[in-house]
């Protein structure tokens, strides 16, 4: 059976299992602890998620749901469409490169206690705006991600967006995914209609309740 590695409050994490939840395919969770020690044999620079497999070890997310997507292609997350296909990568591409992973400098604020620069927090403010409004140009919201059908697009949208938003609005005082004029809220509550996306949030909410009685005590 599959493995997938990771924890919950991963949002590529999240990713992946989603993908694999929408496909209905066997796998088996495992947990491992925060941190690049002890993983560098499995993912190079010690990342989550990876899986294994009969083959062996497979890391970064975007490369697994290829892999789930071509091992297991019913149901289909990519569409047959080649041009259709391709415009669903763009808009993953610029969710996790240009919106999640610019976010992601302000996490250590946002959610781990860290203190930033003011200067930091404002040049990544500015590059925030500018790829947000470039990723509300290629997303479609109509109402999933990519069009009228839940892609894979949706399974990186859905766990990465809301941080982006959350976090810029912990670090620089204004949701900025919302003040672009994009109503995340609405398209959470959408996917969240889903059993399998209810099943990563409960999961990630009970992962963030272990993770905040541990912090305490």
């Amino acid at each position: 059976m599959l493995k997938l590695y990771g924890f919950p409050l991963s949002n590529y994490y999240n990713k992946v299992k989603l993908a694999l939840l929408e496909k209905g395919v066997p796998f088996e969770e495992v947990q491992v602890p925060f941190g690049r020690e002890g993983k560098e044999d499995k993912s190079p620079l010690g990342k989550v998620p990876y899986i294994e497999t009969e083959n062996g070890f497979l890391c970064e997310s975007q490369v697994i749901v290829e892999y789930i997507e071509a091992r297991w292609p019913t149901p289909a997350l990519i569409p047959a469409d080649p041009w259709q296909a391709a415009k669903v990568r763009e808009v993953i591409t610029y969710c996790d490169l240009h919106v999640e992973l610019c976010a992601r400098q302000l996490y250590s604020q946002a959610f781990f206690g860290g203190t930033l620069p003011e200067k930091f927090i404002e040049r990544v403010k500015g590059d925030l705006i500018k790829n947000i409004a470039a990723f509300k140009q290629v997303v479609k919201f109509a109402p999933y991600a990519a069009g009228d059908t839940f892609t894979m697009a949706d399974c990186a949208v859905y766990v990465s967006l809301p941080l982006a938003a959350l976090a810029s609005k912990l670090v620089c005082g204004e949701d900025l995914v919302a003040a672009a004029g994009i109503d995340w809220k609405s398209y959470v509550k959408l996917i969240e209609e889903r059993p399998t996306a209810q099943k990563v949030a409960a999961d990630r909410k009970a992962d963030m309740a272990r993770a905040s009685a541990k912090a305490k005590g």
